[in-house]
């Protein structure tokens, strides 16, 4: 994974997460992935996929740790693909995501929507902090900062914040 990111971005943790998920394919194979989907022939008929195109991401998504390769059955055979606890780490990103791209849609123009597995009702994804539960999307109220392991290029783009404390 850390070979496909320029070297100054490797401790960036934007840049380190889209080396993983960056690609197209890569977010509609994990799509798949949560939605049920386990087998090569299900992603390539679901999705439209090259199968060398399918042969490279998934195996880029096991490499990297977010799949695992699972024979199913042995003669011919034949392997399915699960999420691994990092693999299914991601899915409140791909919830964001598909958030974001149906709110600049007018509500019958959306294709898919979120809604709660029991009752039914739509729901509205949001990032807070878990704290806090306050909303995370003001950017003036909540910034990025040098963080311990920091280079000197990171801290002079983050400069380092300490809490304020009232008395």
């Amino acid at each position: 994974m850390a070979s496909r990111i320029r070297l100054e971005d490797r401790e960036c943790p934007l840049s380190t997460t889209v080396a993983y998920v960056g690609e197209w394919w890569t977010l509609l194979i994990l799509h798949d992935v949560f939605d049920g989907y386990t087998r090569f022939d299900q992603f390539q008929e679901n999705l439209g996929i090259s199968s060398s195109m399918l042969t490279t991401r998934l195996k880029a998504l096991v490499a990297d740790g977010l799949l695992e390769r699972r024979p199913y059955q042995s003669n011919p055979e034949r392997h399915e693909y699960l999420l691994t606890d990092l693999g299914r780490s991601l899915r409140p990103v791909l919830v964001a995501l598909a958030a974001w791209g149906n709110s600049r849609l007018a509500v019958d123009e959306r294709s898919m929507i979120l809604v709660d597995a029991n009752s039914g009702e739509e729901v509205e994804p949001v990032v807070v902090d878990a704290k806090t539960g306050r909303r995370l999307d003001d950017s003036n109220a909540y910034v990025f900062t040098a963080g311990p392991a920091a280079s000197i290029a990171m801290r002079g783009r983050y400069p380092t914040r300490r809490p304020s404390h009232t008395t």
